[in-house]
């Protein structure tokens, strides 16, 4: 476990998006203290809007363009036999892979977080519990990511494993607009089929609920425990799938 522990974080260090995606959020910051002075009116609304939205956005980042490449590299500078010659199995390595690396997006995350609520308190902004609860779904939605980024970095190359998992995000969030259309024009069967494939993609539409903070919309604590059970159940299906076919896998030494 610990050669698996070594490689991910050399691999997270040596990886060049890392120290570009933090100039840019350094920027963003710097741009986030200036807004503060430009915004009037609804400047609270403004922060809270710019800040989880800059959580979530670099969390992504950080996840496609260095989650990746994580299983990539390891086949192309061959460190999987090392690892795999050990007594080691194979799902261990995925599972071990997934949990070090989500730890750091978990540690990066809490520490965006922490000036995040800083912040807040400088501003003198209330920090209700639905920013604390915004806060927990992005991490959820963040390990949801990362297992897909897994999942298909068993199958395909780095950058289309990118670009289908941001189309998975960005689909995810659509479905209840084309639910909506398709009642709208009483499409039941459309409605129907829609509903199932929504079971296929990972919930969250359902976790996105930052974009409610400082409006009237209230939320039962039942939402919130299913949607985290919902998103539990989810993830380790997809570590389960991922595993089932990185076992399957065959090495070119």
């Amino acid at each position: 476990m610990w050669n698996i522990a070594v490689n991910t974080l050399k691999e997270i260090i040596r990886n060049k998006f890392l120290y570009l995606i933090l100039v840019f959020a350094l920027l963003f910051i710097i741009l986030s203290v200036s807004l503060w002075k430009l915004t009037i009116g609804e400047s609270d609304k403004v922060i809270l809007d710019f800040w989880m939205a800059l959580i979530e956005i670099f969390g992504i980042i950080w996840v496609l363009f260095v989650g990746s490449q994580l299983l990539f590299k390891e086949i192309e500078w061959k460190t999987i036999f090392l690892i795999l010659s050990k007594p080691i199995q194979r799902y261990e390595f995925i599972v071990w892979k997934f949990l070090w690396f989500a730890g750091v997006i978990l540690i990066i995350t809490f520490l965006q977080s922490l000036l995040f609520l800083w912040v807040l308190f400088l501003k003198n902004i209330p920090i209700d519990i639905l920013v604390l609860f915004s806060l927990f779904f992005i991490v959820l939605k963040l390990f949801i990511l990362i297992g897909l980024v897994l999942f298909f970095s068993t199958f395909i190359s780095p950058i289309l494993t990118i670009i289908i998992t941001m189309m998975v995000y960005l689909i995810s969030h659509s479905f209840s607009i084309l639910i909506s259309l398709f009642e709208s024009f009483q499409y039941l069967v459309l409605v129907k089929i829609a509903s199932f494939i929504q079971l296929l993609f990972p919930p969250f539409e359902a976790l996105n609920i930052k974009d409610t903070i400082g409006s009237f919309i209230t939320f039962e604590l039942i939402y919130f425990l299913s949607n985290t059970l919902y998103s539990i159940v989810y993830l380790i299906l997809i570590l389960l799938f991922t595993c089932l076919i990185f076992n399957k896998k065959k090495f070119e030494n």
